[in-house]
């Protein structure tokens, strides 16, 4: 019973069970009327017979169910038959979290009053519960993909639930795929339900073949909505990077809520770090602050779904938005954050990154304090930014790495998923990437068919990378060694591990921290899947240097597939021994089996040291250690977790392992080129025999006779970076250009374009030949005489080569006799010539039928006027120049009639002789 000293009404108590994940007590201790009063207040009961319906008649459904209507608690039972007298049948229900799988299945366990593991059992990565009676299993998304690749019928599984799946996650996404693809081809009769708070009813009635929508009435109790933005601006968040700033204001907001209302406090932070971080700066209130994250310890996560006495401050991740239901909370804090993946498909680097969260997200999460009673929620942000956040959140398939899709898809047998029944399809730029990665790992042929490498990979449950280095790993280190590795490159360990991968191992093997606990249970799981997979079929592993770590056989045979581990009192490895442990010094053999593993899952990030501190990837990505890193001096690196600060040009690096040139030369191999390099670099041909390990330079010399075409190749390379103006331009050969370049623009048919980013380059066989076969450097560009090279382009054949002159003449003769070139390089020809030299001219000359813009000079050679209408210039604007000009000009004619006087470039005694 709920304890006297905090005794709700009533009302209360029946609202709470709602959602079926909070357990009010043990099932010993509960008598079974309150179970059967919790199963009858659950609002979802009256969607039920809607439900059944329409499974009966369609085999699929969606149910839309607020948070609390009891969706993911009797949906099952009642489909299983353990609840409402239906007929048994075995219910899968597919969660999105372990967490969650778990509190699911003890509160449905509770309301039958029995134990996990009987009618009800749960199973997660490395934990199973359940036994031969056990009707309803709840599974995370992960562990159900798993199944369905290794028994597509999914034998023995009569309908499968899709829990949260408006949270789009790819796993979740991939499944419903999968099931359709079943239900279509091998099990028609196979029921599908898509259950959710808050979803895309009719996108996924679409996806499950016009599925009915059965929808489920909440009841909630009224929020208010406080908003609460920072009194001064902060920093948006960028990578995982939030400003601290902000997260002080969560703090005073939170500390604010406290201070204003009653109930506990929930408080929404993006990831594990900002909570413990808050969590620091929460010290002293008056309440019990928790921390509810997937990697939080089992205790903790109970302590927070279970009532207390005392008031209690819940800082959680988005675990809480709908997956979980935490009791007694009356005021929401949100920050506005959450964590999306993203990937750098360029330079390799994937991470998760801290965005703003959506409306739909800020609504879930203010309906957990209207759960039980009137509520409040506190929004850190202001109300005009709320308008302007997304609708929904992005699905993850758009964001994240699609190599482990693309693994699933292939072993499915739709390499490229374009069969597969999905809400959103794969981008078609990051699932070649992955393609290029399931390749490299030998996980895929050329067709992207599954190799039998592929396979064993795909049922070890990781990501492609990771399993390439469990199993090649194993086969050099044995598997324990390389299990404890993979491990702790699955979950990045804490900051305060540090940089260098084997010191973090070592410190992980000493901790006794949550990390470590998970650390040895994922290690241990790992062992097992590296030793039923074996290393028959698979690609030599890359030899170890000699270091001190020999390859040995696994420790002992562990029984049980990936899904299974052994109790909570054997899942603790022994102590290691003396040798492995490292004490406070280095060991060379954990420095070198650290190093093979990271350099087999990463070895795009194998990198060569440039300066201390300063690496190259073999992707090409500039990395850099922090200060103080021990690794600093290392000659070589395996870069295992990375991410790119704001306005930096160079990646960070967070954890790595120091390699030897040999590791990264084996682990890298498909990488390795040996090759002619001819290109243009610092203004010159650069001609040089390389070896590289992807972007890394191995071995230069230089090339004495570089093939030919390559040159050329390179010497057009420097033409379209520098520019024509490599060639030699006499004053005629640039005025040829100009003249070709106007009647492109004005004739265009077959008079040639002759810009540097238009025909000219494309085109440099017809007019750079021969000569630029027999260049071989820069200099050999600047003795190409660029006129008489252009002369090839004139139109000979047509015959309009000849009236080059006729058409764009290099000079105009005047009416004094002078013969004036004319400037085409603008929009319009360009005719600058003195006043005096047009006297008695009255139209303005033309070319290729385009009036000249006359420029007219003073006597000394400076603009006067310009006019392209040399009639109307004469009539009006002469008189203003003449009386401008002929004071400072006296020598020179000026008169009033300039229509009937003689031209001349001379001045008037000149003239009088």
């Amino acid at each position: 019973m709920v304890p006297a000293a905090r005794q709700p009404d009533p009302r209360h108590r029946d609202l709470r069970v709602r959602e079926g994940l909070t357990p009010l007590t043990s099932a010993r201790s509960t008598p079974s009327a309150d179970r059967s009063a919790a199963l009858d207040a659950l609002p979802v009961r009256e969607a039920v017979p809607a439900l059944v319906s329409a499974l009966d008649g369609h085999g699929t459904a969606v149910l839309c169910a607020p948070p609390g209507t009891g969706k993911t608690t009797l949906v099952p039972l009642v489909l299983a038959g353990l609840a409402g007298g239906g007929p048994r049948r075995r219910v899968v229900v597919a969660e999105p979290r372990r967490i969650a799988a778990r509190a699911a299945a003890r509160r449905m366990a509770w309301l039958l009053g029995e134990q996990v593991g009987g009618s009800v059992g749960f199973t997660v990565r490395g934990e199973r519960v359940a036994g031969p009676g056990t009707v309803v299993e709840v599974v995370t998304t992960g562990v159900l993909l798993q199944r369905l690749q290794r028994d597509q019928e999914l034998s023995g599984t009569d309908v499968v639930v899709l829990d949260e799946c408006h949270e789009r996650h790819l796993d979740a996404d991939t499944v419903a795929a999968f099931l359709l693809d079943v239900r279509e081809t091998l099990r028609p009769e196979l029921r599908l339900v898509a259950a959710s708070a808050t979803t895309d009813a009719a996108g996924w009635s679409r996806l499950l073949g016009g599925a009915p929508v059965v929808e489920a009435a909440g009841v909630s109790y009224p929020v208010e909505t406080l908003w609460a933005p920072p009194a001064r601006p902060v920093r948006p968040p960028h990578g995982t990077r939030v400003d601290p700033a902000q997260l002080a204001h969560v703090t005073s907001v939170v500390r604010r809520a406290l201070a204003e209302r009653d109930g506990d406090v929930l408080c929404f932070l993006p990831g594990v770090g900002e909570i413990a971080r808050v969590a620091g700066q929460l010290a002293g209130v008056d309440a019990e602050v928790l921390q509810v994250h997937g990697r939080a310890p089992a205790a903790v996560q109970e302590a927070a779904l279970t009532a207390a006495a005392h008031r209690r401050v819940i800082l959680s991740t988005s675990v809480a938005e709908s997956s979980l239901t935490v009791p007694g909370v009356r005021v929401v804090v949100d920050s506005g954050l959450a964590r999306e993946p993203r990937v750098d498909h360029a330079r390799g680097l994937g991470a998760l990154a801290t965005v703003r969260a959506s409306r739909a997200a800020g609504r879930q999460r203010a309906g957990r304090a209207g759960r039980e009673a009137p509520g409040t929620v506190y929004r850190c942000w202001s109300e005009a930014e709320d308008v302007r956040l997304p609708a929904f959140p992005a699905p993850e398939i758009r964001l994240a790495d699609l190599a482990q899709f693309a693994l699933q898809a292939a072993c499915w047998g739709d390499p490229d998923a374009a069969g597969l029944a999905l809400l959103d399809p794969p981008p078609a730029g990051a699932m070649a990437a992955a393609r290029e990665v399931l390749r490299a790992v030998g996980a895929v042929d050329a067709a992207g068919r599954p190799t039998p490498r592929g396979l064993r990979m795909s049922r070890v449950g990781l990501h492609p990378r990771l399993a390439r280095a469990l199993l090649d790993g194993a086969a050099a280190l044995g598997a324990r060694r390389a299990a404890e590795v993979v491990a702790l490159l699955s979950e990045e360990p804490p900051r305060e591990y540090g940089d260098d991968l084997a010191a973090a191992w070592r410190s992980a093997r000493r901790g006794g921290d949550g990390y470590a606990a998970r650390w040895r249970t994922e290690a241990r799981r790992l062992e097992r899947a590296a030793a039923q997979e074996g290393p028959a079929g698979l690609s030599p592993a890359p030899p170890l240097p000699e270091t001190g770590a020999e390859p040995r056989t696994p420790r002992g045979s562990i029984a049980g597939g990936a899904e299974t581990a052994p109790a909570d009192g054997a899942s603790r490895d022994p102590a290691p021994p003396a040798s492995e442990a490292g004490g406070p010094g280095r060991s060379s053999g954990d420095d070198a089996a650290a190093g093979l593993v990271a350099a087999l899952a990463f070895p795009e990030r194998v990198a060569k040291a440039k300066a201390e501190g300063a690496f190259l990837m073999a992707s090409g990505t500039a990395a850099e250690l922090t200060d103080g890193s021990p690794l600093r001096h290392a000659p070589w690196l395996a870069v295992a977790v990375a991410d790119r600060p704001p306005h930096s040009a160079s990646a960070r690096i967070r954890l790595a392992a120091v390699v030897d040139g040999a590791t990264a030369l084996a682990a890298a191999a498909h990488l390795r080129s040996k090759g002619e390099e001819v290109h243009w670099e610092d203004g010159d041909v650069v001609a040089r025999a390389a070896e590289r390990l992807g972007a890394i330079e191995l071995a230069v010399r230089p090339l004495r006779d570089p093939d030919p075409v390559l040159v050329r190749a390179a010497l057009l390379d420097g033409l379209r970076t520098e520019g024509l103006g490599l060639l030699r331009w006499t004053q005629d050969a640039a005025g040829l250009r100009a003249r070709l370049g106007f009647l492109h623009r004005t004739l265009g048919g077959a008079w040639p374009d002759v810009e540097d980013d238009g025909g000219l380059l494309e085109r440099a066989e017809e007019w750079l030949e021969p000569e630029l076969s027999r260049a071989r450097r820069r200099a050999d560009l600047a003795r190409i005489d660029a006129g008489q090279a252009l002369n090839r382009l004139l139109p000979w054949a047509t015959g309009e080569a000849a009236r080059l002159d006729e058409l764009a003449p290099e000079r105009i003769e005047v009416p004094s006799g002078s013969r004036i070139r004319v400037d085409y390089s603008g929009g319009q020809p360009v005719l600058a010539v003195k006043l005096q030299e047009l006297f008695g001219l009255a139209e303005t000359p033309e070319v290729a039928g385009v009036p000249v813009l006359v420029h007219l000079l003073s006597p000394a050679g400076r603009p006067a006027a310009v006019t392209a209408d040399l009639a109307s210039f004469w009539q009006g604007g002469y008189r203003a120049v003449r009386a401008e000009l002929r004071g400072r000009y006296p020598k020179h004619p000026w008169p009033q009639d300039p229509a009937t006087a003689e031209p001349t470039r001379h001045t008037n005694a000149r003239l009088r002789r």
